[in-house]
Order: C-alpha cells, then sequence, then structure tokens
C-alpha cells in the first residue's frame, strides 16, 4: 500500500525497479523551451532516433527572448539561434508549439497550468528547475537537464532514484496582509536552503487548503530552493475548478475527477515530517545572496555570529549586498522593482500590484518591470483595466517571459544596482553581473517601488 500521495504517482509511474538501480519512470508531459532543448534535439538526431511520442510534449519560448513590444527582433544572436532552433525542431517533429503572438506564448510554468495542461497524479519534467510549480495541482514534476530531455524525447521515461517523501506542515492561520510568497519565504529561512536535500516535499496543513491555485503554485515554485527534488500539494475542489473547461482538461472530466480522488491517501505517513507556525506571518524580505537568509520586513539584518559556515556564509552575503548587521532592512534603497518570473506572474499577482499601486507613483529614481507570465494573462491585464494603472503610475508594462529574473535576456539589473523581486532566486549576478536582489511578495514589490526603499505593504492600507 501506497504510504501517501507521492508513493502512488511514483508507484503508478514506475516501469521497471531493480534493487541497487534507478527506477525507469514513465513521463506523462514534458515542457519544452528555447535554451535546454537544442542539444537534445541534436543528439537524438546524431544518434539517429526519432521523437517517442509528441502527444506527450509542449513547446515555447520564454527565458532567452526579449520583453520589449518590438521582441520579434533579438539582438542577441544566441539567443536568436536558441529560438529559431526551437522553432524549426517544432516543426519538424509537429511538437505542439507556441510562439509569440499565438495567444498562449509565455513562461512554462504559467502557461502549461493555464492551459490544464498540469493534471493530479501526473509525471511532469522539464528542462528547468522551476519544474516543481506544477506540484501545486498534485502532479509528481520536477527539473531535469538537457542529456535527460534528450532521454524523456527518445523514450518517453526517465532515470530516476527515489527519494524519501517529507510532510511539511503549515500550522496556524495565515494573517490576511501577508502571502503565499511569504509563506515560502518564512519556510526557507526557518529551516533552511538544504532541509528537504534528497526528499519530495508533501505541503499539508489549513493554511495550504486554504489557498487558490496560483498561491499553491508559488509554494510549490520555490520547493527547489530548499533542496526538495519536487514539492506537492494534495488535489481538492479548488483544483478541479481551476482545472475545468481549460482547453487541455481531460474530456471526460468527472472521470479524471474520481480517479485523482484515489490520490488523498488516507492517514498518509512520511520518512520526515516538519512543521512551520505562520500564526504570526509577516511580509518576508530577503537580505542576503540566498533564499534562505530572510527575515520579516520590520526585521534586521543579523549579527556575523554562530558556527565557522554561518560566519563565512553572512559575511559574505554581507559584503556582496552592502549591508550592515543590526540595521533595519526596512528603508534601504533600490533601483529597481521587478514583478513577475514563474514565481509571480500570474494575473492574481497582478491585481494585488494594480490594487495598491492605483493612484500612486513609482518614486522618480526606480524602474519598475512588470512582466506578465503570458499571452493570456497579458490580455486579461489589458481588459480588467491593470495595464493603465501600471503605466499611469510610471511602471514599465512588458510582454510575457521570464525577463528579470535571470540574466539570459536584455532585462538586466546593472552593477552594483539593487532590485526588490518578486522571483525566486536571489543569487550573485543572478539578475545580471554585479546585481543585488531582494527576494518578496508582489506586495511587498509595489510598495517598495513607491517608497524607492524596502517598504512594508502594510502599511499602504
Amino acid at each position: 500500500m501506497a504510504r501517501n500521495i507521492i508513493d502512488l504517482i511514483w508507484k503508478d509511474h514506475q516501469v521497471i525497479c531493480r534493487d541497487g538501480h534507478p527506477s525507469v519512470l514513465a513521463i506523462d508531459l514534458m515542457l519544452i523551451h528555447e535554451v535546454t532543448s537544442p542539444q537534445a534535439f541534436a543528439e537524438l538526431e546524431k544518434r539517429g532516433l526519432e521523437v517517442f511520442d509528441t502527444s506527450s510534449l509542449i513547446a515555447t519560448i520564454d527565458h532567452s527572448t526579449p520583453t520589449r513590444k518590438d521582441r520579434f527582433v533579438i539582438h542577441d544572436e544566441v539567443a536568436r539561434q536558441q529560438v529559431e532552433t526551437m522553432r524549426s525542431n517544432a516543426k519538424k517533429w509537429e511538437i505542439p508549439f507556441f510562439d509569440f503572438e499565438s495567444g498562449n506564448q509565455g513562461i512554462v510554468h504559467v502557461m502549461g497550468p493555464e492551459l490544464g495542461l498540469t493534471h493530479p497524479g501526473a509525471t511532469i519534467v522539464c528542462g528547468d528547475s522551476h519544474t516543481a510549480t506544477h506540484g501545486a495541482f498534485g502532479a509528481l514534476a520536477f527539473g531535469i537537464g538537457t542529456s535527460e530531455v534528450g532521454f524523456v524525447l527518445a523514450t518517453g521515461s526517465i532515470l530516476q532514484r527515489r527519494p524519501k517523501t517529507m510532510e511539511i506542515r503549515f500550522e496556524g492561520e495565515k494573517p490576511t496582509d501577508a502571502s503565499a510568497k511569504d509563506m515560502i519565504l518564512k519556510l526557507i529561512a526557518d529551516l533552511g536552503v538544504d532541509v528537504a536535500k534528497g526528499h519530495i516535499v508533501h505541503f499539508t496543513g489549513a493554511a495550504i487548503s486554504a489557498l487558490s491555485m496560483e498561491e499553491r503554485m508559488t509554494i510549490c515554485n520555490m520547493a527547489i530552493e530548499f533542496g526538495a527534488r519536487a514539492g506537492l500539494i494534495s488535489p481538492d475542489e479548488v483544483t478541479y475548478n481551476y482545472l475545468k473547461d481549460r482547453p487541455y482538461a481531460p474530456e471526460n472530466f468527472d472521470e479524471a475527477t474520481k480517479y485523482w480522488e484515489r490520490l488523498n491517501v488516507p492517514n498518509p505517513t512520511y520518512d520526515t515530517t516538519k512543521v512551520v507556525d505562520i500564526a504570526n506571518l509577516k511580509p518576508m524580505v530577503t537580505w542576503g545572496i540566498n533564499p534562505g537568509q530572510g527575515i520579516a520586513i520590520d526585521g534586521t539584518i543579523p549579527q556575523i555570529a554562530g558556527t565557522e559556515r554561518e560566519i563565512n556564509s553572512i559575511s559574505a552575503a554581507l559584503a556582496y549586498t552592502k549591508l550592515s548587521p543590526g540595521n533595519a532592512i526596512e528603508g534601504t534603497k533600490i533601483d529597481w522593482a521587478f514583478l513577475g518570473s514563474c514565481t509571480n506572474s500570474r494575473l492574481e499577482d497582478l491585481r494585488i500590484a494594480a490594487s495598491l499601486i492605483k493612484g500612486r507613483k513609482v518614486a522618480n529614481h526606480v524602474k519598475f518591470y512588470v512582466v506578465p507570465g503570458s499571452e493570456v494573462v497579458e490580455q486579461q491585464a489589458r481588459e480588467e483595466g491593470l495595464v493603465s494603472i501600471f503605466e499611469e503610475a510610471g511602471a514599465f508594462f512588458r510582454k510575457p517571459g521570464c525577463s528579470m529574473c535571470l540574466g539570459m535576456n536584455d532585462d538586466k539589473v546593472g552593477p552594483g544596482e539593487r532590485c526588490i523581486s518578486s522571483s525566486n532566486r536571489n543569487f550573485m549576478g543572478r539578475q545580471g553581473p554585479g546585481s543585488i536582489t531582494h527576494l518578496a511578495s508582489p506586495a511587498t514589490v509595489v510598495a517598495s517601488a513607491i517608497a524607492g526603499a524596502i517598504a512594508d505593504p502594510r502599511k499602504l492600507g
């Protein structure tokens, strides 16, 4: 008998399992983008292999693409070749492909769920570390390397060693002035960046059940940031209501729902259980160079103390971010604000941001980029008048793409410049060489863009 939802999905997809060897795991869906697929397709051609099953593949372009209005002209030669190669491979193998102006192009982990491609109980992979986002639907979803992309293309399966399982239970009711992003940043700050190493995580608790699908995706998106191989949430009525009537939802939806219900294993057990108390959760913001170096918005930057490893880590972080121990994080001047990425670029995120910035202005010295996660989100934001609100406030509303999440396209934070970002990683140089990144929720990003410095969104009312 399966001990939990993770075990059940694994057993349903395990093709071969031999003692001492990785399992052969069947893959239901692989999402493809322009950066990690060219080498995989080239390897197939080199070996004289064909794509195993195009019906289990979906492709788009997002990572290296420009987000300016004239994005059809790609100035960077590497990026241009990546995009053209993706187009060529999709055409050659007849893989469903969502290009610019298709109506569905966007960040792969935004456009996939909104099309209804992500199903409970499925195995999903992508050549991107934040594939765990799809776990919000009760899917087993994880990132893979380029060679593994080729393996899935050729066989429809992958070699994987079975990880251990971990429950992370959120206890307490989330305060209304805190967000799902604050929940996950609190988790990583409390438990550390490697607490779930070697595990797949099941997020549980009443606070999780109370979240919308967009919020659940934010939680699962950052599972990789505390060492997990993947993270997921059990499917429920919220999940089913989100999926129903979407383009790629199952035709016999009621029958599919009955199948998905079996994923909720009664009285589940795990190898490990961790608890995070969010009863007094406040808006969170990172001060250092990994997502675990975070504090409450009204907190102070930590002192250089602890074990030798901790002292070295804190010292390196403060030297890079140019912050001083004991100082308040609130009030730290910023140069950039970024609302976007596969963590927080969905319509719900844009609605929250627009509600806070309406009637206000971005600080004169701050550049504020608002980047929708997909063409669907972009269109909905226009129809609801959100784009006008952002532009009247002085923000730059861009075209869909990964944008300033990573320094792989035109949108970069300059050396020594400081950005508050709704993305998922604050590594050194992540948003551009020498850039300094502070992770936060959409609300905190907006409040900071208005103040011109890291600011508490609760003070906006």
